[in-house]
Order: structure tokens, then C-alpha cells, then sequence
């Protein structure tokens, strides 16, 4: 099993799509194992950002992060990385695929709703950023079952 990061942006929270974003998530089979409302401050952004650290669109990314408040998700699954991701769609809406949330909702590279860890490396720090430890609850849904071989 997977932990990942999801992250929905100012954007998705500001138009409202929270919901629909945690539901497509949900019915994929994966699991919410942590979630949480925040505003997060520009410490956070830079250490979430750190890789784009000397970027010329760094500032740009922390600014956004911080403009409004953003949903932390920790989702677990079997590939969770890469369902997620898939799920998402690419990084750049107009070039999403329909059925995807970037390519259903979103319009610009800038405003594209939602982050998704990129590898299975990412997810592990990025979860750790958002999360502490006790913060991860894994338990057992009833559809598991019919969701998993094992």
C-alpha cells in the first residue's frame, strides 16, 4: 500500500470543487487516511516547494499556495501515486485528458486545482510536511473487499 499527497489548490477550494475533487478521488477505491483545511504560510510553501527553490516561478507558486486556504489530503492505496496522478491528469489542463480533473475543471498551467505527489519518493516527504505520524489514521472499510484481491 501507498500514501500519497493531494493538495487542492486555492482555486478548487475557492470555486468549490472540493467535494467533487474528494468524491472521484474516493470512488476510485482509494482511501482517505488523513484530511485537513489550512491556511498554509509561507514556511510551508517553501519547504513543499523546495525543489523549485531558484525557479523563476517559485515566489509565484509560494504566493498562490498562501492567497487562500487548500485541503491536504493523505490518500492510500495500491499505486496511489499513480492513480492519483492519472486521475489528475497532466500539469497543464488544456493538455489533460477529459474524465480528468485538470482537463474537466480547469484552464490554465496557473490554476490547475490540485497537486498530486509525483513519485512515491515525493509522496513520502510531502506527506510528512502536511501530516504528522498520528495525524494518518489506516483502518479498514467494509468495500475493501470488493475493491482489493488482498
Amino acid at each position: 500500500m501507498e500514501t500519497t499527497l493531494i493538495l487542492i489548490k486555492p482555486d478548487g477550494v475557492q470555486r468549490s470543487l472540493s467535494g467533487e475533487i474528494i468524491q472521484r478521488l474516493e470512488r476510485s477505491g482509494l482511501k482517505i487516511t488523513g484530511l485537513k483545511l489550512l491556511h498554509v504560510d509561507e514556511a510551508l510553501a517553501k519547504k513543499h516547494y523546495a525543489e523549485h527553490d531558484g525557479k523563476p516561478f517559485f515566489n509565484d507558486l509560494v504566493e498562490y499556495i498562501c492567497s487562500a486556504p487548500i485541503i491536504a489530503l493523505a490518500i492510500s492505496g495500491p499505486n496511489a501515486v499513480q492513480k492519483t496522478r492519472t486521475l489528475i491528469g497532466k500539469t497543464n489542463p488544456l493538455e489533460s485528458e477529459p474524465g480528468t480533473i485538470r482537463g474537466d475543471f480547469g484552464l490554465e498551467i496557473s490554476r490547475n486545482l490540485i497537486h498530486g505527489s509525483a513519485s512515491t519518493e515525493d509522496a513520502e516527504r510531502e506527506v510528512n510536511i502536511f501530516f504528522e505520524k498520528n495525524e494518518i489514521i489506516n483502518y479498514k472499510k467494509s468495500t475493501d473487499n470488493w475493491v482489493l484481491e488482498s
